[in-house]
């Protein structure tokens, strides 16, 4: 499945910009939209060391009102979240109603990274992809929006990215000796991606890929997705020109109506 994914796109500085604020003053009235509507909603990334995760999280939540979102950066569990289901520490972190939910990583590390290092038993891992999907549809039938984002990029591209980390004072944190030990086993994980795509890709929670070698190009079409779903969920046009009380042309049309009732 990923090795039909498209690396190759890209997009340039002008379009970007261009696109970015269109897509983030959207998202704006949108996330207003949710609060006013009180539907919860989830947003998931998961994707490859180096993939952009963190730089898409912050272009999605950079103009969105602070107190209407939370975001979980999601590691290793430690104590209370180790002794329980690995689904507890999400169940206790899903947003209220009229809010957003950001998981950097997510419960999908039970069928990857568990899975890869050894972490949980084959039955379990195995068992994981029907306790998921029962879950996501628990969340959806609740009224939950909830999105799936993969990040993908290439094997190069990762090694580039890599080597531009560790030659950066401000981003060399970034880059530990997991990062590099996880690329050494890079088929192991798009074995475990792949499988994992094609058993959780549901309709009622579906996947999307996001081909990410060009960081503008995926950042803008993770945008593009949350934008024309939540339209579409809150039945709410966030490009209307007077975002809270009709356009002018809706106004213009009721005017005139009213002015022909007078003239009857």
């Amino acid at each position: 499945m990923l090795s039909t994914v498209d690396l190759s796109l890209t997009m340039n500085v002008e379009e970007y910009d261009r696109l970015l604020i269109k897509y983030q003053v959207a998202l704006f009235k949108l996330a207003y939209q949710v609060y006013v509507q009180q539907r919860p909603v989830i947003m998931i990334f998961e994707g490859w060391d180096a993939a952009g995760k963190g730089g898409a999280i912050r272009r999605v939540t950079e103009k969105i009102d602070p107190r209407g979102f939370v975001v979980y950066p999601i590691a290793a569990p430690k104590g209370d979240d180790a002794t329980h289901h690995y689904l507890w520490r999400f169940w206790r972190r899903l947003p209220e109603a009229g809010q957003i939910a950001i998981f950097d990583r997510s419960w999908y590390g039970r069928v990857m990274v568990e899975r890869i290092e050894g972490f949980c038993k084959e039955a379990e891992w195995k068992r994981a992809y029907r306790e998921i999907n029962y879950f996501e549809r628990q969340l959806v039938d609740f009224g939950t929006i909830l999105f799936k984002f993969w990040l993908h990029i290439g094997q190069d591209e990762q090694l580039r990215r890599f080597q531009g980390r560790s030659g950066d004072k401000l981003r060399s944190w970034k880059l530990t000796d997991e990062d590099w030990r996880n690329r050494e086993k890079w088929p192991l994980y798009e074995e475990a991606v792949n499988e994992m795509l094609l058993k959780t890709s549901t309709i009622t929670a579906p996947w999307t890929v996001i081909e990410g070698n060009s960081k503008l190009y995926a950042r803008i079409r993770i945008l593009q997705t949350l934008v024309d779903k939540l339209s579409q969920e809150l039945n709410y046009d966030p490009y209307q020109e007077i975002p809270f009380g009709g356009s002018k042309q809706k106004k213009k049309k009721e005017k005139e109506k009213g002015k022909k009732k007078r003239e009857k």
